[in-house]
């Protein structure tokens, strides 16, 4: 398996949505391979498909004076947020020759991330009630996907230097009796990212089975930047945005 990885920085949740739904849709029709995103987001809380607005404890304008974005969106799961901090990665990736079975592909997703943590000697476990990555019996990873005709997209948010007091403006996945952890507090220390990064992949590498081909680093998104990689990479035509993709992710303050 190969897997083009794109670490595009801090970009607004936005703008990365709309790249997948882009490279999903080429994906779907093999104009592309497997692909990785890696990303810090702005301020911003995301709903998802069996959220409850209930679950954000902050008034909207309490949002706005704190620059914190909101959307809902489709992926699977509650109210989650990302922020500064926090590496998000987003998998578009083809499970039809990976068995058709998305409780192994969460399995495996949790999975990079506990051999990662253990790389920087954290113990981080598995909670058979819910899904994610667990450490001292705290979120330290969510997990929430979509799957269209085997083909995924959104993924996982691991805490690494996140400031844990925004948690506060939600029940993180809906619970209101567990709370969110980083990694920064477990080792009392700021943690590189890029050190995290490099962890990731080569995890992730290692339970995919997969060949990273790592593009260089992007300090701004462009799908058009994207395409042309992926035009050298192929041989095949630019992406086409498809403007009905636009109404999925949708601002409400």
């Amino acid at each position: 398996m190969l897997c083009s990885v794109y670490q595009l920085g801090r970009v607004g949740y936005d703008e990365v949505y709309q790249l997948q739904m882009d490279l999903l849709d080429r994906r779907l029709t093999d104009g592309i391979g497997d692909t990785l995103l890696l990303v810090e987001h702005p301020p911003t809380i995301t709903i998802g498909k069996s959220g409850k607005v209930e679950n954000i404890l902050a008034s909207q304008a309490e949002l706005r004076e704190r620059g914190i974005s909101l959307f809902f969106v489709d992926r699977g799961g509650d109210v989650t947020y990302h922020g500064p901090g926090q590496l998000v990665v987003y998998p578009i990736i083809d499970l039809k020759d990976r068995g058709r079975d998305l409780h192994q592909y969460i399995y495996d997703l949790e999975e990079v991330i506990i051999r990662a943590l253990g790389d920087f000697s954290i113990g981080a476990v598995r909670d058979k009630s819910h899904r994610g990555v667990w450490a001292a019996d705290k979120e330290m990873a969510a997990i929430g996907l979509r799957v269209r005709r085997w083909v995924t997209m959104h993924g996982f948010a691991l805490n690494v230097n996140t400031d844990l007091d925004t948690f506060s403006l939600i029940n993180p996945c809906g619970f209101t009796d567990r709370e969110a952890i980083s990694m920064a507090v477990v080792l009392a220390q700021e943690i590189p990212m890029t050190a995290v990064s490099d962890r990731i992949l080569a995890r992730f590498s290692e339970v995919f089975n997969a060949e990273m081909r790592l593009f260089q680093n992007r300090t701004k998104l462009s799908s058009d930047d994207v395409g042309r990689d992926l035009l050298r990479q192929t041989n095949l035509a630019t992406l086409v945005r498809d403007k009905t993709h636009e109404r999925q992710a949708t601002t409400l303050v």
